[in-house]
């Protein structure tokens, strides 16, 4: 059960209709929408907005959630620079990158030497290595994780970031300026411009079911690392959870 905070939260999450002038209201990004829409469902009777709450409810278990973050982030963004996929080019705005603003973090959280002494966890090492492997694959899927990672941190960054502040009673911007997009004063016509880019991607039908497919798979890893948050950090117990997740979204045993 959630508490009405929480419910709050997960009702803000919710991926809303939208009219038939929007860029969400057709192409891929209807694709992506519609076919997320089980993930952010499911999502509110899960770990998903809970852990987000047991990650600010203390300062170490925020600090392990920025340091999270910090390695996907630098393993998507790596991943970015290296591309040469036009649809990844194509969607790889500036404004949306994120790792600059979490190594300021990372040094608020974990002090000047956090380079050489903080690891990515289990649950965080099976997010980065699935990068890899799409990057390596099949680079057109980390469109995927742009859009569940970088719109989702765009929508609700400002919430959260804010909910950190004030349960860990933390100044603005202090070990918080991840959920700050200083370069989009105006998120909804950013979003908007986003998602035309999108719906211009030239890709086969089979290739955006498959980026819907990923966009699914990227959520229940982010799920995974909100469930080291509980203490529970073994692979084994994480594993569980991912696929019980993805039994619960009909996308069986996929890797």
């Amino acid at each position: 059960m959630l508490t009405e905070q929480e419910q709050r939260v997960s009702a803000a999450m919710e991926l809303k209709a939208v009219g038939d002038e929007s860029p969400r209201a057709s192409g891929l990004a209807l694709l992506l929408d519609d076919g997320t829409r089980k993930s952010h469902s499911v999502a509110e009777n899960t770990a998903f907005v809970t852990g987000f709450f047991r990650g600010i409810a203390t300062e170490a278990s925020f600090a392990s959630l920025v340091a999270s973050l910090y390695f996907v982030y630098e393993a998507m963004e790596a991943a970015f620079d290296g591309c040469t996929d036009p649809s990844v080019r194509a969607l790889d705005y500036p404004e949306l990158r994120r790792l600059a603003p979490l190594e300021t973090d990372m040094e608020y959280w974990f002090g000047p030497a956090w380079r050489e002494e903080v690891r990515p966890s289990e649950a965080t090492r099976a997010y980065v290595d699935r990068i890899a492997k799409v990057a390596a694959e099949e680079p057109y899927l980390l469109v995927a994780h742009m859009y569940t990672r970088y719109l989702g941190d765009l929508f609700g960054g400002q919430m959260m970031g804010g909910m950190a502040r004030r349960s860990l009673s933390l100044s603005q911007g202090e070990g918080t300026a991840f959920y700050e997009f200083v370069d989009i004063p105006a998120s909804k016509p950013f979003i908007d411009d986003w998602y035309r880019k999108l719906n211009s991607l030239e890709l086969s039908d089979a290739q955006k079911d498959a980026v819907v497919d990923e966009g699914n798979f990227v959520f229940a890893l982010n799920i995974g690392v909100f469930e080291e948050l509980e203490g529970n950090p073994g692979l084994a117990l994480w594993t569980l959870a991912r696929d019980a997740f993805r039994r619960a979204l009909g996308m069986g045993g996929q890797a």
